[in-house]
């Protein structure tokens, strides 16, 4: 596979990263992850914005040339390099301040190179396959700015996975400081209980998530539902009727168990299809 390393196209295998990279050293990179359908990004213009909105909290500084037009035009060069254009594709966008200096930086200019990897579907789909998790509290992910950005700092995401994987479990809900709901390793979590559904805020600590977004702004033009971001309770989790949640990658996945609670997949189920909808409308 050929990877875009600053721009340039090289095989994987020769797109190093230097042993100074900021971004090994300390953490201080980012990460944004989209798919892409027939050569055309889903939600484009939504992970663009996060992605600049990440770089400027992460005060680091966004070359001249980096418009929504350029970043497309590299990331469809790299997806037809290897002879993906007309396949489902996973592509990862990483971003790092050049080396230089300790804790402190030297500068704030960036390096950064795309990769992709092939995907099965098209579009989302629900799975009907159990799907069990657990409430890691080993540690917590503190709320603030910080945690709604995808940066490389991930330990408690990591280790909520190891933990999960050494139990039996297929992942696990992360709580922030204040022992409320955030999340899970890799998706924004929704809760419904009757008519309503809740997503924990931001402000909580939460990934702001692009699907999480989409899904926001489908909710709330429904008259089946009532949405609300509100701190979620781990007690809430057993009273749930059901439970998702989301990524760019697998769109709803569906949680099928909690402990000794069980969950349907009715909402899921139809949230996907207006989620593909929204998709093929707006950006493909």
């Amino acid at each position: 596979m050929k990877v875009s390393f600053n721009g340039d196209l090289l095989p994987s295998d020769e797109a190093t990263l230097n042993l100074n990279n900021r971004g090994y050293n300390y953490g201080d990179s980012l990460f944004e992850t989209m798919r892409v359908i027939n050569s055309k990004i889903m939600f484009w213009e939504s992970h663009y914005f996060r992605l600049m909105s990440s770089m400027r909290i992460l005060r680091m500084s966004i070359p001249m040339d980096f418009s929504p037009e350029f970043l497309e035009e590299k990331i469809i060069e790299l997806i037809k390099a290897n002879d993906l254009g007309s396949s489902p594709v996973r592509v990862k966008i990483n971003i790092h301040r050049e080396a230089g200096g300790y804790y402190t930086p030297e500068r704030n200019s960036i390096g950064y190179f795309i990769s992709v990897k092939p995907l099965d579907g098209a579009f989302f789909t629900i799975s009907d396959d159990p799907y069990e998790v657990e409430l890691f509290k080993d540690h917590y992910v503190l709320s603030g700015m910080l945690s709604t950005i995808k940066s490389n700092n991930k330990l408690v995401n990591i280790l909520a996975g190891i933990y999960a994987k050494e139990n039996g479990f297929d992942n696990c809900f992360l709580i922030n400081q204040n022992k409320s709901v955030l999340e899970m390793t890799n998706g924004n979590v929704f809760i419904i209980k009757g008519k309503d559904i809740k997503t924990p805020p931001l402000s909580d600590g939460c990934l702001n998530g692009i699907i999480r977004k989409q899904l926001i702004e489908i909710l709330n033009k429904s008259e089946d539902f009532t949405l609300k971001e509100e701190s979620v309770s781990p007690f809430e989790l057993q009273k749930a009727d059901e439970i998702f949640f989301t990524n760019a990658i697998q769109g709803i996945q569906s949680i099928t168990k909690y402990r000794k609670k069980t969950y349907t997949n009715t909402v899921a189920r139809n949230l996907v299809g207006k989620l593909n909808a929204k998709a093929r409308l707006v950006d493909i």
